[in-house]
């Protein structure tokens, strides 16, 4: 079976500098992490360098397998839109790479690196890009079945190249940690409190959100039952959904959504002793800084997206309709309000227990 589509060959050892064209959502680039460490096993001498827009950057910034991240900060409107994708191409041909590898499956990845005069220029054949790509990997519905990691790895092992089965871990900066400590802190959570981490958005739709009233449910029984502080966390358009969790408590909380970069926001979620949340980005960040994750799924496949590793559980109600893959629920929600309360924790006290 053909893998690649390719027009050359090249010598790897030739290989100096490669651009790698980040994916653009939180999720996607953690599960991408695996293959970003398989490029610097197979290129352990070249500088690697990461095209990213500004929001995912501080998931690559602390990592050891990068050299360097370059912002791209497109989706501005279609005049700023055509003048970034230009800076950027111009950016790169100044940098002089001599192999680009496209995580982002976009058309616009391939177009920048074809303008960036980049001479291999490797990805998957989607999106109508084939001809700007010298190695265009094939996907096929086979590959469309397996996890968002393995489908990372995968361009790579269809070039020939060694890429190892692993999950994914992520870096936080000591300045984060840092910052995170001291807003704590100031909340009156010492650095001895058990913590509980409650995350209740998810930016694919309300189909992916467990209601915020079982959230307050569980915050509730983690404070009279483990004793724990519960902190909510969440981007700015979610602190609707974080407060809905906050006023269906009894006991209080620490409402953080909003208030803290990415960057932060990993450094937040680190200093947790456990994390509950819906299929999200910061599902995968919890995943891979190896915080125990109850993650909670409704509309998608967590055999597809599901969080990566050892510490992590995900709950889930048996529903015909069930992985839709849809953003909004046409009938009764009955995958995310099958899952009761008590389902959650007992799946938290079993893997409390585990941890332990």
């Amino acid at each position: 079976m053909i893998r690649v589509v390719e027009n050359r060959s090249f010598d790897k050892s030739k290989i100096h500098r490669i651009l790698i064209r980040a994916s653009n959502w939180v999720g996607d680039v953690v599960m991408s992490v695996p293959a970003l460490e398989a490029v610097r096993e197979n290129f352990p001498a070249s500088h690697i360098s990461i095209l990213a827009k500004p929001w995912v950057m501080p998931l690559l910034e602390n990592h050891p397998a990068v050299d360097e991240v370059l912002p791209y900060n497109r989706s501005k409107g279609a005049l700023y839109d055509l003048a970034e994708i230009t800076r950027a191409a111009k950016m790169i041909r100044g940098l002089k790479f001599e192999m680009a590898i496209l995580f982002q499956n976009a058309f616009e990845a391939a177009i920048i690196a074809y303008l960036g005069g980049i001479k291999y220029r490797v990805g998957y054949n989607t999106d109508g890009r084939r001809f700007l790509l010298t190695h265009a990997v094939i996907c096929d519905d086979d590959i469309l079945k397996v996890h968002q990691v393995e489908y990372y790895l995968y361009i790579l092992r269809a070039m020939g190249w060694q890429a190892k089965s692993k999950d994914p871990r992520v870096f936080v900066s000591d300045k984060a940690i840092e910052t995170v400590d001291a807003l704590l802190l100031s909340n009156g959570v010492v650095p001895e409190q058990c913590l509980v981490g409650l995350s209740p958005g998810a930016v694919f739709g309300p189909a992916k959100r467990w209601p915020p009233e079982r959230f307050g449910v569980i915050g509730d029984w983690a404070v009279q039952r483990w004793g724990a502080r519960v902190v909510l966390m969440g981007s700015d358009s979610e602190r609707g959904l974080c407060r809905g969790v906050s006023e269906s408590m009894k006991h209080p909380s620490v409402d953080l959504c909003g208030e803290t970069t990415l960057g932060e926001v990993m450094a937040l979620i680190k200093r947790c002793h456990f994390f509950v949340t819906n299929d999200s980005g910061l599902m995968h960040i919890a995943a891979a800084l190896n915080v125990p994750t109850i993650a909670i799924f409704g509309s998608t496949n967590p055999l597809a997206t599901g969080p990566r590793s050892k510490t992590a559980r995900v709950v889930q109600h048996k529903a015909g309709c069930a992985p839709c893959l849809k953003p909004y629920c046409p009938t009764d929600f009955r995958c995310m309000l099958g899952i009761k309360p008590e389902d959650v924790w007992r799946e938290m006290e079993e893997l409390r227990g585990e941890s332990r």
